[in-house]
């Protein structure tokens, strides 16, 4: 057995007082070395805040944030983007990565089991299930005495979000009188005129898989949205699961997603619950084939709604930016989709670029990006041209641009199709983590999502303005 080291004094906690691992003695301890733009890592600790919960006052999961792209070193913009995933642990930020040296981490996320005499007895890395890892920490507890009273209190985060009409939005779809919003932190999904007046809401507002009518369904963090004539399907992420809203009855029901995450059986669906997915992120609708961006797994599904079919389309599950046809190709972590005739775009967030795939085929070929740990803010041609960790694209109705929400730099971002260059788009102050874009009424529409906010962007003015959502 090897005694951990201790936790370094270097460590800026984030939401909790600061701690040590010997203060911790006598209980086991998850430590949790993870990475907010990872889907991997966003799992891995909604798995460790179940179990805690279930080994109460036994257990006491830590997540160390240790920075992948350069906006992440901000200890803010790291706390909001795991908060935005759920995340309800004590987190510390690693900005110098000189934990993940210490404890001789290698991948994220990567779980060390410390026992209650401060040894490792276990290192879990990558996605591990959730069953070896309950099984590791049940060892570790059976024999440890009951816990006081004072350690089965739950634990409060220090400097919460503010309490807001949206928390953390994500996905956006604009119609020429209408604005859906993905408002992903309070489990539902909102139907707003353009001014922001709330029409209706769909999901209870509390996490949980329920169909049926909209004040009886509920959603669990969804994320992407598509509207086709009278139906809405969202990506219900937290769910890992399809569900579609019939507009006209104000009804939720689930094409496939049993609620936890897996690997999908290609196939007819016969029964709904008995799919798998793995955090669908973002979906578009082509000609009936709904295509989901699925981040947990790396790759491109689609789901036929006439024979109810499903099938893994494009990537290895490999995270890289590999071109290829089918299986051959590799995705980093697929964000946000758009499709045009045969062609669908995917905005590849952990590897900073954007992908097409021509569907007659299936072949991938990357438009922007140079691989996956390759970044920047470059405009220009496209072999030249740079993002970081973009997380939503969108296609106007009438023009051939893209109009990409580079998160990790703050923009917005345009790239006319057909051979055009990388342009940042000029605005009045940078942008808080954007992941939700969609075009329609002579604007773009921006989930500012580190912000709880919407914003509108008049294409013919250049102005920016906030759409005060309001129930």
């Amino acid at each position: 057995m090897t005694l951990a080291p201790e936790l370094p004094r270097s460590l800026q906690w984030l939401n909790a007082p600061a701690t040590t691992l010997h203060e911790q003695r006598g209980r086991i301890v998850a430590l949790a070395f993870v990475n907010g733009a990872s889907a991997w890592c966003a799992q891995r600790l909604n798995d460790l805040a179940v179990l805690q919960a279930r080994y109460l006052g036994r257990l006491q999961a830590l997540a160390i944030h240790v920075p992948r792209f350069d906006s992440e070193r901000e200890p803010q913009a790291a706390l909001k983007r795991l908060r935005r995933h759920g995340n309800v642990l004590p987190l510390a930020h690693d900005a110098d990565w000189v934990a993940w040296q210490r404890f001789g981490v290698d991948a994220w996320p990567t779980v060390l089991l410390i026992d209650g005499e401060g040894h490792v007895r276990h290192r879990a890395v990558g996605a591990e299930g959730l069953a070896e890892l309950e099984r590791q920490i049940a060892r570790l507890c059976d024999g440890l005495h009951a816990p006081p009273d004072d350690d089965l209190r739950a634990f409060r985060e220090a400097h919460p979000e503010p309490r807001m009409p949206l928390c953390f939005p994500t996905g956006l779809v604009a119609t020429p009188d209408r604005l859906f919003v993905a408002d992903t932190g309070h489990h539902r999904v909102l139907e707003c005129n353009h001014q922001g007046r709330v029409i209706r809401q769909f999901g209870m507002g509390t996490p949980d898989l329920a169909d049926g009518e909209l004040n009886h369904a509920a959603f669990r963090r969804p994320q992407g949205l598509a509207l086709v004539r009278e139906s809405l399907y969202v990506a219900d992420t937290g769910n890992h699961a399809l569900r579609r809203i019939n507009l006209p009855t104000s009804t939720v029901d689930t094409l496939c997603g049993n609620g936890r995450a897996g690997e999908p059986a290609e196939g007819v669906v016969v029964a709904p619950r008995d799919v798998a997915l793995n955090q669908p992120q973002a979906l578009v609708v082509n000609n009936n084939q709904v295509f989901l961006a699925m981040a947990g797994d790396n790759r491109i599904w689609s789901y036929d709604l006439g024979t109810r079919e499903i099938r893994a389309r494009a990537g290895s599950g490999q995270l890289d930016v590999r071109d290829g046809s089918g299986p051959m190709a590799a995705f980093a972590q697929p964000a946000s989709l758009a499709a045009v005739l045969q062609t669908l775009y995917v905005c590849d967030a952990a590897g900073s670029a954007i992908r097409s795939m021509q569907l007659r085929g299936d072949v991938v070929q990357t438009l922007i990006g140079q691989g996956a740990w390759t970044f920047g803010a470059d405009d220009g041609p496209r072999d030249r041209a740079r993002l970081q960790h973009p997380q939503a694209i969108a296609l106007g109705p009438d023009t051939p641009v893209m109009w990409i929400a580079d998160s990790g730099n703050g923009s917005l971002r345009t790239l006319r199709l057909g051979g055009g260059e990388l342009a940042t788009v000029a605005l009045p102050r940078a942008l808080h983590g954007p992941a939700g874009l969609s075009v329609a009424a002579g604007a773009v529409w921006i989930a500012e999502t580190d912000a709880h906010a919407v914003l509108r962007y008049d294409i013919a003015t250049g102005e920016l303005s906030h759409v005060p959502i309001d129930e």
